[in-house]
């Protein structure tokens, strides 16, 4: 089963959009299609993102549902605690979070929209950082 990091732009295209490849790997996510990763880190980025007023009202969501999700991505994820700190790994100061889960995590790839800085810092470490569409295709294959 892969082993996946979901970058904070994806968890957000998720919550705010009812259609596309990131609410599916969300979802995915939380029926154990695969392995989410996640760092308590990495998990306090998603809620402050996520209950940023203008995301809130874009999504039509209370901070209680955030909660909720948030919750749910916690009972449902492989926790990963750093044993090394990898920084910089090469990727943009504010990816190097989500690349450092993927590393310690021993993740197969990072589910992101930037791949322009996340791609090669992924790679160095043997893991693919991929649009949410085309990892979605791989998990389901």
């Amino acid at each position: 089963m892969l082993r996946v990091v979901l970058d904070t732009d994806v968890v957000l295209s998720a919550f705010i959009s009812p259609e596309g490849a990131s609410r599916q790997l969300l979802l995915d996510a939380l029926d154990g299609r695969f392995r989410l990763l996640l760092t308590t880190s990495l998990l306090l980025e998603y809620d402050a993102v996520l209950r940023r007023r203008q995301h809130l009202d874009r999504a039509g969501a209370t901070e209680g549902e955030v909660e909720e999700l948030l919750d749910a991505l916690a009972g449902v994820c492989v926790p990963v605690v750093f044993d090394f700190h990898w920084r910089p790994t090469g990727a943009h100061a504010d990816d190097e979070l989500v690349v450092e889960t993927a590393i310690n995590g021993n993740a197969d790839a990072i589910a992101t929209f930037n791949l322009k800085h996340m791609r090669d810092a992924a790679a160095y470490f043997g893991i693919h950082a991929q649009r949410p569409g085309p990892l979605l295709r791989r998990i389901r294959l």
